[in-house]
């Protein structure tokens, strides 16, 4: 592979559109479709140089604006609007407040309250939630804009507060010019996932987010050539630093997804050449690939193909993108590298994709640390590691026990200032010595490769003082070819002993394609044999005891993690 072409570090976002305009001008920034109901659809195309020119728009109408906006929440689907909504304040030098689109309507207003938010942008379909939240006056929100035109006179629509701000550039107006972004300076507000009074304020800085750009940039080669899919919620620091500001460095074109339904068709349509993605889509089209070949009787034919493609490899010859072709045109004929984060993927899935000719680049971080702080690279895997530590950040591990395991912490510009006004969150989240404590436990080889074992939160204390990493275990049982997912959790079988409980939720078409049609208590005894099997290779203490099983999809965040406690709890009041 060629190496990476290393890009000069920018401080913040508003060098960020300077230098993308500079350096791409002309060439397509977003792309999407009018109306996704049109048959042909037509698609929409930006540049880079419009979309510079539209933010600098915004920024300079809020800075003209006649009530004062400091606090501005963006709200909304995947769009240029959003990210035109989002750019236009934090180039204008006032603090953004990306926001979950799914959040209930209580939650929102308790996180206005609690964020001093003045203003917001959203998309219609929040419009109404806005507005009787701004009625209430017991909050900050006075201004809103619409990402759409709507007719309220109440309402400011986006495209026509960016016309009035070009109008001010044109007639020589010089606020924008006149802003300074401060490195060290709170720009972004960020909402911890979570019960809205656990939810905690991440504030981050510009710098620490381009910081973090820049240190990606040496993991995986992003090119003018190449085009992203934009799905993930881009409110999610991964989703927004990856897809959007490192595509924007480094001149890829970033496609808006029409929705998870049509995640497959877009691959396609839009040629897509990256894609960012969590583990459950990869791992759930890994298994309809696998069903597909089974039904089909070929799955013999690719394990041989697979050995012949690998002898070929090893004389340098590369054909996996003809020996699996068809293979290839599910994810669209196009695809070269898949980014993904938040959870592992199980080792048989990445050597399946890895077998195809699809790179799997593994990434690990957190909302407060902008996100990434380790990543695989295009050439550098471990198998069930999270990759090695960006350039210009720190990485150790606290108190590490006789096995190398301990909390994982950093310290780099990325990591965040603190919790908005919550000191004592705020110290305890950092060691003595200024590290940020991750609350995650893991290991780094001799090689520098990180392997995640557990949240510090989530590790199970047995009554015989013994520990136990569910994640673990999980991997182990995810690993069953018919096991969508599932959650390891203890319970107290009396005073005296916890036994280990596994939650599993089964594809009902793959295990009966394995075990035939049966009842769910046939099947749990079915899978029940399975997990003894699995029992046999693990030390007594980490026997699964118990399993519960049902094909009911859990509990899940936005960015697709099981809401792990929700589900525990549902199963302790059974």
């Amino acid at each position: 592979m060629a190496k990476i072409e290393e890009k000069r570090k920018l401080n913040n976002f508003r060098e960020l559109i300077d230098y993308a305009e500079e350096t791409y001008g002309d060439n397509i920034c977003y792309k999407y479709k009018k109306d996704i109901k049109e048959k042909p659809a037509t698609i929409v195309e930006t540049t880079f140089k419009t979309v510079a020119t539209k933010v600098r728009g915004l920024a300079t109408f809020i800075l003209n604006y006649e009530k004062e906006m400091k606090r501005i929440v963006v709200i909304g689907d995947n769009s240029e609007k959003w990210v035109e909504g989002y750019l236009g304040v934090a180039t204008s030098g006032k603090i953004v407040a990306p926001m979950d689109k799914l959040l209930p309507e209580k939650e929102i207003e308790s996180l206005l309250k609690r964020s001093d938010i003045d203003a917001a942008i959203t998309d219609k379909n929040h419009l109404e939630i806005f507005k009787r939240l701004r009625d209430k006056k017991d909050n900050k929100l006075e201004t809103i804009i619409c990402m759409e035109k709507v007719d309220d006179k109440d309402v400011i629509d986006l495209e026509t507060a960016i016309e009035e701000g070009l109008e001010l550039l044109k007639n020589g107006d010089k606020k924008y010019s006149k802003v300074k972004i401060k490195d060290d300076e709170m720009n972004i507000m960020l909402f911890t996932s979570g019960t809205t009074d656990k939810s905690k304020i991440v504030m981050l800085t510009q710098a620490g987010i381009m910081a973090n750009v820049y240190s990606i940039q040496f993991h995986v080669e992003i090119t003018p050539k190449d085009t992203l899919l934009s799905f993930l919620p881009i409110h999610h620091t991964f989703e927004n630093t990856i897809t959007i500001l490192l595509s924007m460095y480094k001149g890829g074109t970033v496609a808006f997804c029409d929705g998870l339904r049509h995640i497959v068709d877009n691959l396609k349509e839009y040629k897509i050449t990256i894609f960012v993605a969590v583990p459950l889509v990869m791992e759930t089209m890994y298994k309809k690939i696998q069903k597909g070949l089974a039904e089909k009787g070929k799955d013999k034919l690719i394990s041989k193909m697979i050995k012949i493609s690998n002898a070929l490899l090893k004389l340098h010859i590369d054909l996996r993108k003809v020996i699996f072709k068809p293979i290839h045109e599910v994810f669209g004929g196009h695809l070269k590298k898949v980014l993904y984060g938040s959870a592992s993927i199980s080792k048989d899935t990445i050597i399946a994709y890895n077998n195809w000719g699809i790179n799997l680049i593994q990434g690990y971080g957190l909302t407060e640390t902008s996100p990434v702080l380790t990543a695989e690279s295009e050439t550098k895997h471990r198998i069930g590691s999270a990759g090695y530590c960006l350039i210009n950040q720190e990485l150790k591990i606290n108190n590490p026990d006789q096995d190398g395991i301990g909390e994982i912490v950093a310290k780099g510009q990325n990591v965040m200032l603190g919790y908005y006004n919550d000191e004592e969150k705020t110290k305890e989240a950092f060691t003595k010595d200024g590290f940020f404590k991750t609350g995650d436990y893991g290991y780094i080889d001799k090689d520098g490769f990180l392997f995640i074992t557990g949240r510090k939160k989530d590790i199970i204390v047995l009554k015989n003082g013994k520990n136990v990493y569910p994640q673990e275990l999980e991997f182990l049982i995810t690993k069953l070819d018919y096991v969508l997912e599932c959650i390891v959790f203890s319970r107290d079988k009396d005073k005296t002993d916890t036994v280990l409980k596994a939650k599993i939720v089964y594809d009902k078409d793959r295990i009966k394609q394995l075990y035939g049609e049966k009842s769910k208590e046939e099947y749990q005894k079915d899978i029940w044999k399975d997990i003894k099997e699995i029992n046999k290779n693990l030390v007594t203490y980490k026997h699964i005891k118990e399993i519960e099983i049902t094909d009911i999809p859990m509990e899940k965040t936005t960015t697709q993690k099981i809401k792990r406690y929700v589900e525990i709890e549902k199963e302790n009041k059974k």
